[in-house]
């Protein structure tokens, strides 16, 4: 007898659902970001030809992968990499979404500075931003923190042609840094910030496949405290390697950080008044 609620097959929905999603095939376009999943290589295509695919990591070294079935990870992923039928048109960008130079030497380096707190942040900015810093020559220092800011203006000694800017985390009103921040008057120098107590909660969400970033509790360190909630090994070495390695340009990013570092690169290279 033949139910008429489950028709012929009442296994055929089980069927329908269990069978292989198709690989994804990708064109293999110059600046693309991928995985080789044999090796954990990670690059940007820089060439792509019958004989495979060059990918080059974000500290220059290129490796050549043949260009096999779901032989990559794009955002973690499987795809298959195949030819890009005709170049791409209109020029070449940079992480940062500015117009890349092609064979870039870098500037000399101004006397302009931008200082952030941290290694991480440093590390942040230099991965986005790396190709436009080189282009006007402007070399990006770490503090460790703003406590001691004004001193540290101080001993930089601005003025013309020699500007500073400084990129303050949790620069909200009321807060700490804040004050700080009000210490420095010189109008050749620039505070600004973003509102997150981390530049890791500059990264957005969805680039590391979380719901959100979790809330820390009063008391707890927030880099520990984070570790935890989302379920990671307690490395914040190896957390922020994680979380660097998520990002591959400026859409990776939150708003409020991206035009605090635009700000600054406005202002430590803007010319000064005759």
């Amino acid at each position: 007898m033949r139910s008429k609620d489950y028709g012929d097959d009442v296994l055929a929905d089980h069927r329908r659902w269990s069978r292989k999603k198709p690989i994804p095939r990708v064109a293999a376009e110059r600046d693309l970001v991928v995985e080789d999943a044999d090796s954990g290589f990670c690059g940007a295509v820089v060439a792509c030809d019958k004989h495979g695919v060059t990918l080059e990591d974000r500290f220059g070294n290129r490796r050549v992968f043949p260009l096999t079935e779901a032989g990559f990870l794009l955002e973690g992923r499987p795809v298959t990499l195949v030819r890009p039928r005709r170049p791409a048109a209109g020029p070449l960008r940079s992480a940062s979404g500015s117009i890349a130079v092609p064979g870039l030497r870098a500037r000399v380096a101004r006397e302009s500075r931008i200082y952030v707190e941290g290694v991480h942040d440093a590390e942040l900015v230099e991965k986005i931003w790396g190709h436009d810093l080189r282009v006007e020559g402007v070399v990006v220092e770490y503090l460790e923190g703003v406590d001691d800011l004004p001193a540290v203006v101080a001993e930089f000694g601005p003025g013309p042609g020699r500007r500073l800017g400084v990129l303050v985390d949790h620069l909200v009103e009321g807060s700490k840094e804040s004050r700080i921040a009000a210490q420095v008057s010189s109008p050749y120098v620039l505070v600004t910030g973003h509102p997150f107590v981390d530049i890791w909660q500059a990264v957005k969400p969805a680039a590391l496949r979380i719901g959100a970033w979790p809330q820390v509790p009063p008391g707890v360190p927030w880099k520990e405290g984070v570790l935890a909630a989302l379920g990671w090994p307690p490395d914040v070495g190896a957390a922020w390697r994680r979380i660097l390695g998520a990002v591959n340009s400026y859409a990776d990013l939150e708003p409020q950080l991206l035009g605090r570092v635009e700000e600054l690169i406005d202002f430590v290279t803007a010319p000064d008044p005759s």
